[in-house]
């Protein structure tokens, strides 16, 4: 079992920038790929971003693409994703995810309970 907590949502402008976090727990973390999602209201949950278990391969989300960053500390098991130049259509509830096998929707073996992001206008 892996358990994931995420922190760092909230209310902000749009252009302002935000700093997710994930702590994770359990089994041996380093050995999965971790993954953030984001589902909106009335919306599927969808991919933002990905890294692999040793944080050399990286993968975005065309519509997050060059603004936000995924990052991983296995030495003391988080995982964070740097979003900036935040716009409203990034309001969602974003979700820390764990896959042994990768970290695509299929891939996924755990998740977290989410965090709120709301961006105004």
């Amino acid at each position: 079992q892996v358990q994931l907590v995420e922190s760092g949502g909230g209310l902000v402008q749009a252009g302002d920038s935000l700093r997710l976090s994930c702590a994770a727990s359990g089994r041996t973390v380093s050995w999965y790929a971790m993954g953030w999602f984001r589902q909106a209201p009335g919306k599927e949950r969808e991919f933002v971003a990905g890294i692999n278990w040793s944080g050399s391969n990286t993968d975005y989300a065309d519509s997050v693409k060059g603004r936000f960053t995924i990052s991983r500390d296995n030495a003391k098991s988080t995982v964070a994703l740097r979003m900036n130049s935040l716009k409203p259509e990034d309001t969602a509830v974003y979700y820390c995810a764990a896959g042994l096998r990768g970290y695509t929707y299929s891939q996924i073996d755990y998740w977290g309970q989410g965090t709120q992001v709301t961006v105004s206008s």
